[in-house]
């Protein structure tokens, strides 16, 4: 098998999974801000993969996974909008013990908890475009067809989130 064949071909689900799980894991952290969300996100994303990829086209695997990231993201947005849930009681991780692995703990440490926290301040929209542009470096044409807004959008969600976050961290 050539290099362009196996550029050609599709992975499977556990290829996807291994090669590719610490990065849908970074961008789930940073769109939703906790390890626990993040991980669930991971999940559903997974899940939608497992789904997509009999239709998937050979092309930028990390450009459709954050768009299948971010498009997960929202939707989870939009249903607790609608159906807000109740929060843990205090002592929540008395009752859910937490551990931490080490790769998300060094993912999770990429960015101080002070950009972090300004980061997920940020209205989900320019979260979005930010996260998609500076975490995950994704071109601008890019973030605009996952998101579905112009690129003229995009551009000026990057700049006023950049602009808030800037204000927020001086």
């Amino acid at each position: 098998m050539t290099v362009s064949d196996d550029a050609d071909r599709v992975p499977t689900w556990e290829e996807v999974a291994r090669i590719h799980g610490r990065f849908l894991y970074t961008v789930a952290y940073r769109l939703t801000g906790n390890r626990d969300d993040a991980q669930d996100l991971v999940q559903d994303v997974l899940l939608r993969v497992q789904r997509g990829l009999a239709t998937y086209q050979p092309g930028s695997m990390e450009a459709w996974l954050s768009r299948i990231t971010t498009n997960a993201f929202l939707d989870d947005v939009r249903r607790r909008q609608r159906r807000p849930v109740e929060a843990l009681p205090e002592d929540a991780e008395r009752v859910i013990p937490g551990a931490i692995a080490a790769d998300e703990a060094l993912d999770a440490a990429n960015l101080p908890d002070h950009v972090q926290a300004a980061l997920l301040n940020l209205p989900e929209d320019y979260r979005v475009a930010v996260v998609l542009c500076d975490v995950v470096g994704l071109p601008y044409q890019e973030i605009s067809e996952m998101v579905d807004v112009p690129v003229g959008t995009v551009r000026s969600r990057i700049h006023r989130g950049r602009s808030a976050l800037r204000e927020v961290l001086s």
